[in-house]
């Protein structure tokens, strides 16, 4: 029996395009660890998200290959790790040691944005990634609540820690403030604390940083913008007009201050009864589609109105990890690794 080369292997798996950033794997160096064993084979594929959508397909890409190409194989081992890649441009304003930062924002209030951004963290968490969340939402800090986290931070080493929660790394203002305390703050305040938020935090080798930004197209969004290269933004609004409109002088802000649109969220597309199964769209149907095909922002998919959603909010437990089952908890979890996937495209 002719032994099987590593060779062999890598050639096999030359052949082997990756969907997403359309390169061989070997070419792309995400081939390691190759072991041979009489004609069994194993081998790791080194993701550049853990969060990606299409392990299956790699993964029966490489068993067609290899047994195309070297016939008296046996058996095939296909082992996953990552290595997320980093902004390359994150570094030219602030020391902050965080690969991929992710905005997410909305043209209006209502729309459910931090409810979107919360489980956009944990979901990307879930998938194995470092994850950190910013509330930079100043004037409404719901991220404490959502997240079941209100103490206070303290320091070590000139460096505020961040809390944690659920295994994502927070800070809010509203850690930093009294509950019934208003926020009274003009734009050289909200500049200086956003940028503090990001430097002055340790948040220690992130995968990700995905900051809830303020609705509208105001200061916070601004400094962010202004203070650090973004990977992106993530637009979330619901299926009416009216959100959908300001939804478009959000892309448009962005696209000036050149942060790539990572794509839109349709958020309460549509609802479920319970005792019938019938569907109901109670703010419109489709809009946000629409939207995204007539500004050629990419759609990210729609999550349904539920109420286990508003429910696991006001506990602190974010529906992805109370509901995992739930039509949103899943909607939501296919959302987050079509966001690392698009971050990884760009990245390459």
């Amino acid at each position: 029996m002719t032994q099987i080369t590593e060779k062999q292997v890598m050639h096999a798996l030359s052949h082997v395009i990756e969907p997403e950033l359309h390169k061989d794997l070997v070419t792309l160096d995400m081939i390691t660890n190759v072991e041979i064993s009489e004609n069994d084979v194993a081998f790791t594929v080194v993701l550049t998200t853990p969060a990606c959508p299409l392990k299956n397909e790699i993964q029966n890409a490489c068993e067609t290959a290899l047994r195309r190409h070297i016939p008296e194989i046996g058996n095939i081992t296909v082992n996953w790790g990552a290595e997320v890649q980093k902004n390359s441009s994150l570094t030219d304003r602030l020391d902050i040691d965080v690969r991929n930062i992710i905005a997410v924002v909305a043209g209006k209030g209502g729309v459910g944005k931090s409810t979107i951004a919360t489980n956009l963290a944990i979901s990307l968490s879930l998938e194995g990634a470092n994850v950190g969340l910013m509330d930079a939402d100043i004037y409404g800090p719901n991220i404490p609540l959502m997240m079941g986290v209100n103490e206070r931070p303290l320091s070590e080493n000139d460096k505020i820690k961040p809390l944690i929660g659920h295994g994502i790394k927070l800070m809010s203002v509203g850690f930093l403030v009294e509950k019934e305390q208003p926020i009274i703050w003009r734009g050289p305040i909200i500049h200086t604390a956003i940028r503090q938020f990001l430097s002055d935090v340790d948040w220690d080798d992130l995968d990700y940083l995905v900051v809830d930004l303020p609705p509208g197209t105001g200061d916070a969004s601004l400094s962010l913008a202004q203070s650090i290269s973004l990977s992106g933004a993530v637009i979330v609004t619901t299926p009416q007009q009216v959100a959908i409109s300001d939804v478009i002088r959000s892309a448009g802000m962005f696209h000036k201050l050149n942060v790539p649109i990572l794509g839109v969220i349709e958020n309460m597309s549509y609802f479920i009864a319970p005792d019938t199964g019938k569907r109901y769209n109670i703010f419109g149907e489709g809009g946000g589609k629409a939207m995204a095909k007539e500004t050629g922002i990419p759609f990210l998919g729609e999550v349904p109105l539920e109420s286990v959603v508003r429910e696991c909010g006001d506990e602190g437990v974010p529906v992805v990890i109370r509901h995992p089952e739930s039509p949103a908890a899943k909607a939501l979890r296919e959302i987050a690794k079509s966001v690392a996937a698009k971050i990884s495209v760009q990245n390459v």
